[in-house]
């Protein structure tokens, strides 16, 4: 499709936004009320990270079984169906009265999410002026980072002053916000290149070798700090002594962190290539976790690197994206998706290695240094990466002369 004259569709690319909000929502909002749901159902707080790591699974399971069951559907039409499975599930969530409840419906809760943000990237290029894909994929994962600020602080405290299935309500609501804006302002014509029609190209796609090293990449590298988000609650708590409200504010402060770490990785791959933007924003995070670690019990110190690792962690979300895009030519989509389930990996995997230290009796900030491990191992993956493209192009090169 030529969108080379198209003005930037502001609406359209609004409701992704207001789409990416309410997935943030239900995604983060759970880690602020962990210890309240872990109360209510009479289980443990390592236990309650199941929660966490079921519905990362689901996002996992969910993203290729999505893209295959809307394959016939034009953009627009999946995109609606994504979100009433996301506002179905989620609302069935504040009605668990048991361990068992819970993981099913957070499980099914998480299937659309890959999907969704993997057709949304895509569909936010299409929706803009040629050059600004970065910055209308950021406006779209900018949902996420007001979430952050706004979502998931008003859902923490509603959860702890009344009960946290009224924060699982407010997803709900988010969700009718977010199917009424996708069906009056996005478009249903000038998309239909934008999926189905790539599906022919998706096996030489999943052969790519650099699109795998890069999906593990995102996977070992965001699970750094979701193995010190997916704690944020009892960190604060016990650690840094805080009252329980105050998590609330440190979540914010990590929200607006992540609303301008955004729109920094945005404008970062506008200049650097976008391996070399996430390497460098994972050194940056590794260092940031490790400091966490050590000044946890520093309430000026908790605010501070909240804020600075949520900013880091979202400088990355737009170039792996894109990374991702490229190497998935021919199934941007597929690939797009892909990228997503590689995210909630890390979230799975991030909420599990960051509670085994308080498995074996250790307090809870040692899950930043755990995060902060796993922040270098992602960058060591990317630059190996960039290692092995300036091989190959000196063979190439080599051929050639």
């Amino acid at each position: 499709m030529d969108n080379s004259s198209q003005p930037t569709n502001k609406k359209a690319l609004l409701s992704l936004a207001i789409g990416g909000f309410g997935i943030g929502l239900t995604e983060f909002v759970i880690m602020g009320i962990l210890p309240n749901i872990a109360g209510s159902l009479e289980i443990s707080i390592p236990k309650a990270g199941h929660f966490i790591a079921i519905y990362a699974l689901g996002v996992v399971i969910g993203a290729p079984f999505m893209a295959r069951l809307t394959s016939g559907l034009n953009p627009k039409k999946t995109l609606l169906f994504l979100m009433l499975w996301f506002t179905v599930f989620n609302t069935l969530s504040a009605f668990s009265g048991n361990y068992w409840t819970m993981m099913l419906f957070r499980f099914l809760s998480g299937m659309p999410h890959g999907a969704f943000f993997g057709i949304g990237a895509v569909v936010s290029g299409y929706l803009t002026k040629p050059g600004k894909a970065a910055q209308a994929m950021a406006i779209m994962f900018s949902g996420l980072t007001v979430a952050n600020i706004l979502g998931v602080p008003l859902g923490t405290y509603i959860g702890q002053e009344w009960h946290w299935s009224y924060s699982f309500l407010l997803v709900g609501i988010s969700g009718i916000a977010t199917l009424a804006s996708l069906y009056f302002w996005m478009p249903k014509q000038n998309l239909e290149e934008v999926g189905p029609q790539e599906n022919q190209n998706e096996t030489p796609v999943l052969k790519n070798k650099k699109l795998w090293a890069l999906i593990l990449l995102t996977t070992v590298g965001t699970g750094g700090f979701f193995a010190w988000y997916s704690y944020i609650a009892p960190l604060v708590i016990t650690i840094t002594k805080l009252p329980e409200a105050n998590v609330g504010y440190v979540m914010i402060i990590a929200g607006v962190g992540m609303f301008f770490g955004n729109f920094l990785g945005a404008r970062m791959v506008e200049i650097l290539n976008p391996v070399k933007s996430v390497v460098i924003s994972m050194l940056c995070m590794t260092l940031a976790l490790i400091l966490n670690s050590i000044l946890a019990e520093s309430s000026i110190a908790i605010y501070t690197l909240s804020f600075i690792v949520g900013a880091i962690t979202f400088s990355i979300a737009t170039p792996i994206q894109i990374a991702i895009i490229k190497a998935a030519k021919g199934a941007e989509n597929l690939g797009s998706s892909m990228n997503q389930s590689a995210f909630n990996m890390g979230n799975a995997s991030g909420a599990y290695f960051g509670g085994l230290p308080m498995v074996f009796g250790l307090e809870v900030n040692y899950s930043s240094l755990v995060g902060g491990m796993l922040a270098f191992m992602g960058a060591a993956i990317g630059i190996a990466i960039i290692y092995t493209q300036r091989v190959q192009k000196k063979r190439e090169e080599a051929i050639r002369d």
